[in-house]
């Protein structure tokens, strides 16, 4: 029975939707984040913190259940060129984490590292667990780092771990942020009348994934955890679709135009990224309900109900 347990990251998109499904079932949550600037629903208990000292870690691990980790710093996009940005904001707090985890490997952790970008361009066969990862950019290698950081410190002490790759997920709670999330950031130029700016033709396909439906993955691997070992599942919905067809759907939503400026491609970002979730389901009986029109339509009447 999982009765607390310690969110790192909580504080962003993922997190606080996370928290929410979670008190929302009777767990009590313990939830970590930089700055500690958002509501805490009844239930949770906040703490701000960078997580960079394994000593405050080991004192936050006390009396939990189960670890979720959730916190990262940065995108394919903001590391582009500056691989040092990575060490501080993502790796060094995870390596802590496993430090102070030393102490109780018995408490099993939730990773949440990549899928889009972990895995090489695919054309016919959609990306699979097993498939070797060829990040393309810091952020991908940086998260490949962490999961092998996360297998040593199983392998030598027994740790029990669920490393979750999710797609590109998207929905309601999500806020428009440059560089974060192509889905916020393109209805919330709908509904200014803004112009958004694309890198490429549009042509670059991508797995997206209802937020909804990656919460009730975290909460399954947390009900149910691999014993002693690392077990690493795609989240993806398997409903890949190009940036132009995403846009598309989502001025259907919308009835609004959205208007684009095309600018060079970045380097940083595959032409095609496919995703199987088939392990999973097979784990875990997990599987997406949410198609992306649906998933959109929710997040578009969500965000017209915010103020601009």
């Amino acid at each position: 029975m999982i009765e607390r347990v310690l969110v790192i990251g909580a504080g962003g998109f993922i997190g606080r939707a996370l928290c929410r499904a979670l008190i929302s079932q009777g767990t009590e949550v313990r939830a970590v984040s930089r700055s500690g600037h958002y509501p805490n629903p009844a239930g949770e208990e906040h703490i701000a913190s960078d997580c960079h000292d394994p000593s405050e870690l080991t004192t936050l691990l006390d009396s939990v259940d189960a670890v979720v980790y959730l916190a990262a710093a940065s995108t394919p996009g903001s590391t582009a060129g500056k691989p040092s940005a990575e060490l501080g904001g993502n790796l060094v707090p995870l390596v802590a984490t496993l430090e102070a985890l030393q102490a109780q490997p018995s408490t099993p952790l939730v990773y949440f590292s990549s899928a889009g970008a972990l895995y090489d361009e695919r054309t016919a066969v959609a990306s699979r667990e097993a498939d070797l990862p060829r990040p393309r950019s810091y952020h991908g290698a940086a998260k490949v780092a962490a999961e092998h950081f996360i297998g040593a410190w199983a392998r030598q002490f027994g740790g029990s771990a669920t490393i979750i790759r999710p797609s590109n997920v998207y929905g309601p709670g999500q806020e428009e942020r440059t560089g974060f999330g192509i889905v916020p950031s393109a209805l919330g130029c709908i509904r200014r009348g803004a112009t958004l700016t694309v890198w490429g033709n549009g042509s670059a396909v991508r797995d997206y994934l209802y937020i909804d439906d990656l919460v009730s993955l975290t909460l399954a691997a947390l009900e149910q955890p691999p014993a002693g070992d690392v077990r690493t599942l795609n989240g993806a919905s398997g409903e890949s679709a190009s940036l132009n067809q995403l846009f598309s759907l989502a001025e259907q939503v919308s009835g609004n135009k959205l208007q684009r400026k095309h600018v060079e491609s970045r380097a940083v970002d595959a032409s095609r990224v496919t995703i199987t979730a088939d392990c999973a389901h097979q784990a875990l009986g997990w599987q997406p309900v949410v198609p992306l029109a649906e998933g959109l339509k929710r997040t578009w009447l969500w965000l017209n109900t915010t103020p601009l």
